[in-house]
């Protein structure tokens, strides 16, 4: 499990030939950073009497961020559990008519799952967005670089997710599932890539002004 290992020996098992964890895992572990990032934020502004008006709200963006973290750490496990199946279906035989259409219904099946986990991880890392768009304008003064950082490792996750949409939709036979599926995950990157943009360009004009 993911949440029970040192970074450096996940970083390992990532640059090795094992074909998990990969990029659906690291997008997600992207994802996790991002949130920790904003929890940091938050936690560097509750208790200053300057932002002693927002507090409340703060604290409830931190129960957000703290739950969302251990969300895309779940993720990152289930990316590995989806691909194992995967894997293996594309070596069942297919000699006969019967043997191709069931490794077919098995492909698609397998191809959805695998699908549908990273663009949960999109969603995650939208959810992310707007915890840090607000911390970005009520969080500490001291801590609105770090806002900007895990700004970028959300749109990381969100970037990278949307990878590992698109190749599993590409081998789909169904291709009206596949297409509404490509759409929703267009629709997030549009959206997540422009709000990530909006977030961080605000951010820097702040530092540099």
């Amino acid at each position: 499990m993911i949440e029970k290992k040192v970074i450096g020996a996940w970083t390992e098992e990532l640059a090795s030939k094992a074909p998990v964890p990969g990029g659906g895992g690291a997008s997600a572990l992207g994802g996790a950073m991002g949130a920790a990032l904003g929890q940091m934020v938050a936690n560097l502004t509750i208790g200053k009497k300057r932002y002693k008006d927002v507090e409340e709200e703060i604290q409830l963006r931190l129960s957000g961020l703290e739950k969302l973290q251990k969300e895309f750490l779940v993720l990152a496990d289930k990316d590995a559990e989806v691909f194992a199946p995967l894997s293996k279906a594309y070596g069942l035989p297919a000699d006969t008519r019967e043997q191709k259409e069931e490794k077919e219904r098995i492909m698609e099946e397998r191809l959805l799952a695998a699908s549908l986990v990273p663009l949960e991880v999109m969603e995650k890392a939208m959810e992310v967005l707007d915890i840090l768009e607000y911390l970005a304008e009520k969080g500490s003064r001291m801590a609105i670089s770090d806002v900007g950082v895990g700004v970028q490792f959300a749109r990381a996750a969100l970037t990278g997710a949307v990878m590992n949409v698109y190749i599993n939709t590409k081998s789909m036979k169904n291709r009206e599932r596949a297409e509404e599926l490509n759409a929703k995950a267009n629709g997030l990157i549009e959206a997540g890539t422009r709000q990530a943009d909006e977030i961080y360009e605000k951010v820097q004009r702040g530092l540099v002004s």
